[in-house]
């Protein structure tokens, strides 16, 4: 994938980005959920809140596996 695009040092880059940016945004986004869960039932110690967070943040690195972890060309029976 590096060295595909001709961009030399700056190739892995975009890619870098797009994992760091997927990471840091499912956990704000279910973590922020959690904590309008929270605010909306009244739970005071916001549970709701760090389980949003570990969700996001376990569904995030799932995502990054998907688009970025396997690898390209092989094969199950090779």
């Amino acid at each position: 994938m590096a060295g595909s695009s001709g961009d030399g040092a700056w190739a892995g880059m975009g890619i870098g980005w797009a994992v760091v940016s997927t990471l840091i945004g499912g956990i704000v986004v279910w973590g922020g959920l959690g904590y309008l869960a929270d605010r909306l039932f009244g739970i005071t110690p916001r549970i709701l809140t760090a389980v949003g967070i570990v969700l996001g943040a376990a569904g995030a690195i799932y995502l990054v596996y998907l688009r970025f972890g396997k690898q390209e060309g092989r094969h199950d029976g090779a």
